[in-house]
């Protein structure tokens, strides 16, 4: 399949959140485009942080967004961690979403990272495969806090 990754802007927007609407991503709970224009304008201040978007003749097929960010530890080398990957249901299993991690594990490369990561729902098998087969193994514990515990504590 002939794809075109490259950086989003903000006239990708309503194509990025058309894909987010997708049931298994955000079941159809998305921003506003102009929300989306805010957050993308706060998001493009971050040194290393990027959305991409895939492009298969001339329509928005997938997205990613890849953070690369300086470390102190690690001898100082860098770390990716990739957020948001999702490809349009239609076109799931034509390899869109290999291509884009590809994309941002070569990045993440090129930009001497010593890891990329990401994390996904436990409930995901099918996901867990697809990151299975790109290499991607494993590793440790997710731990997160909702919002509810975060405004207790303030």
């Amino acid at each position: 399949m002939d794809l075109d990754i490259r950086r989003a802007t903000e006239s990708d927007l309503p194509d990025i959140l058309r894909l987010y609407a997708d049931p298994g991503m955000d079941n159809g709970r998305v921003l506003t485009v102009e929300a989306a224009t805010h957050v993308f304008r706060r998001m493009s201040e971050y040194p290393d942080y990027k959305v991409y978007v895939a492009v298969h003749d001339g329509a928005v097929v997938g997205t990613f967004a890849l953070l690369i960010m300086d470390k102190l530890a690690h001898k100082g080398s860098p770390s990716a961690i990739v957020e948001d990957l999702c490809v349009t249901k239609p076109l799931r299993g034509h390899g869109i979403g290999s291509t884009m991690m590809k994309f941002a594990m070569k990045t993440a490369h090129e930009r001497g990272c010593y890891k990329i990561s990401l994390s996904s729902n436990v409930a995901r098998d099918h996901a867990h495969a697809f990151y299975r087969s790109l290499g991607f193994e494993q590793h440790g514990l997710s731990f997160h806090v909702g919002l509810s515990i975060l405004s207790a504590v303030v």
